[in-house]
């Protein structure tokens, strides 16, 4: 999918003789930081921590170990990184990620067929007219009510993001929220903001979140209810406060479209419904598919929530009857069968049916393949084992430091950390069991660590071209990444200067 723009304010023309600066495309952008991983990997010495029986590293045993890789080696990992990115399987006793090795699956086949399932999903619903009126109605009627679906957006994105990590579904939703927000005659960046922010800063504050939460207080030995009051009031205000900011510049770009950052695609300003009469009723088949595809995503929704830790705050809770706990492989299952479903509900036929399907799985394989360019970045740090030095690094920066600055360098240390591993149950898995022991030196309760970690690996998420979620979304969005970093730094350092003053007063506080 292009992430080109057209439009907006930067859309003037430039002198004969100048050409003007393009902003590489995502997956250039992570080719390139491929390449500066597995350059600076070189200069990094490799090194590993003992290990308990739960498998965590022991504190004060860190050690420099030969990465057992030559030259040759280290290249095979650059050619094979997008293929272990996408099926790399991670051995049980070395560690190592290669495609013919056995073990348990490190690459993110399960996001990639997701993606491309609702491409699928997304295409053929779009296929029988259903969505296309239904946005045009809904648009009309919040016409005038834009700042409200926003925040209410958001506002449902973030509770999901707070009690179950709820980010890479979100990929799902573009499909839905860009169309609509253009048809209300705002820009494809405000749709972004929506969804990435909206989820994102849920998941940066998060409550119980089973996946960061939990694993990062399992990790720490305490319980997944310690430090939620902390949690719970850095969630309302930082909700409140990245709602206000996207709201903020909806409302500016609707009000001067030659404001928008991101602007905008052939056909955009078409689908602007401020102005157009009331589209027709939907018929009764339109309205039997909204409802298969508002089925659809609640049902996703249901059975990605680990619904007994949410619900009793203990991270090791013994699951309901009614939990599913589905993951990807199975949600891209479920949108298959849902395309075909609502395909055959609007009669679409065979022939159309097939050709509509492979042309939503065409569409969607550009953000697929960004998913996969971003984890095979992971893979090289993990086989040329750089990832403890890294860690014993960040020991030697907090140790000694005292309560409410110990939090913050918890938080600022782990920022570069979150870029290096974006996936949050990777991050705490290794990083918690030694910064967990540090708080207990500085006189600061290991809940406040917990939460500084993940606002840690929550504010770097919210922007690094590592995360599936980010870099994934402006794909699908059409937006140039460029832009999306115009439009998100304001709000991430006044992110920063909040995170630090909340986990500051948490340890002294505590």
């Amino acid at each position: 999918m292009s992430t080109g723009v057209t439009g907006g304010a930067d859309s003037q023309e430039k002198p004969p003789g100048k050409r003007k600066f393009i902003f590489p495309s995502a997956l250039t952008i992570l080719a390139l930081v491929t390449l500066a991983v597995w350059g600076i990997a070189f200069l990094i010495p490799s090194g590993a921590y003992d290990r308990n029986a739960e498998g965590a590293p022991v504190q004060g045993t860190y050690h420099r170990v030969p990465s057992g890789q030559s030259f040759v080696d280290r290249l095979n990992d650059l050619f094979l990184s997008p293929v272990n990115g996408l099926y790399g399987i991670r051995d049980a006793e070395t560690g190592r990620v290669g495609p013919d090795l056995a073990g348990e699956l490190y690459g993110s086949a399960g996001v990639f067929l997701f993606v491309i399932a609702i491409g699928a999903f997304i295409t053929v619903v779009f296929a029988t007219g259903a969505l296309d009126r239904g946005i045009g109605r809904l648009a009309h009627r919040l016409r005038e009510r834009g700042a409200l679906l926003i925040a209410g957006v958001m506002v449902v994105f973030s509770l999901l993001g707070t009690v179950e990590g709820f980010a890479e579904e979100t990929l799902g939703f573009y499909g839905l929220i860009v169309p609509l927000m253009l048809a209300l005659g705002y820009d494809r960046m405000v749709a972004t903001g929506t969804i990435i922010l909206g989820a994102g800063i849920g998941v940066l504050c998060s409550t119980v979140n089973p996946f960061a939460t939990g694993v990062a207080s399992s990790a720490a030995d305490i319980s997944l209810g310690d430090g939620i009051v902390l949690r719970g009031l850095m969630w309302i205000v930082l909700t409140a406060v990245t709602i206000a900011y996207v709201v903020r510049y909806a409302s500016r770009v609707r009000r001067d479209p030659a404001r928008s950052l991101s602007g905008f695609l052939p056909g955009d300003h078409e689908q602007s419904a401020v102005k157009a009469e009331e589209p027709p009723p939907l018929t009764p088949l339109h309205q039997i598919i909204l409802v298969l595809v508002g089925v659809t995503f609640a049902f996703m929704i249901f059975s990605v929530v680990p619904w007994s830790s949410a619900l009793t705050g203990d991270a090791d809770a013994t699951p309901y009857g009614f939990e599913l706990g589905w993951s990807f492989p199975q949600l891209a299952a479920l949108f298959m069968v849902a395309a075909v479903v609502v395909g055959v509900v609007a009669r679409l036929g065979e022939q159309r049916l097939s050709a509509t399907i492979v042309q939503g799985a065409a569409d969607f394989i550009s953000p697929a393949l960004v998913i996969v360019l971003a984890r095979g970045v992971t893979v090289i740090m993990n086989n040329s084992q750089i990832t403890d030095t890294v860690l014993h690094s960040i020991e030697g920066v907090v140790s000694g430091a005292s309560s409410g600055l110990f939090a913050v360098v918890v938080f600022i240390v782990n920022l570069p950390l979150a870029f290096l591993i974006p996936s949050t149950s990777g991050h705490a898995t290794l990083a918690m069991p030694i910064l967990a022991p540090l708080a207990d030196f500085a006189g600061v309760s290991r809940a406040v660590v917990v939460t500084a970690w993940q606002a840690a690996s929550g504010w770097m998420n919210l922007w690094v071209p590592t995360t599936a979620v980010t870099i994934g979304g402006v794909a699908l969005a059409k937006i140039g990444y460029d832009r999306y970093l115009r439009f998100v730094w304001p709000l991430l350092a006044i992110l920063f200067v909040l995170i630090c003053a909340f986990v500051a007063l948490g340890a002294v506080w505590t």
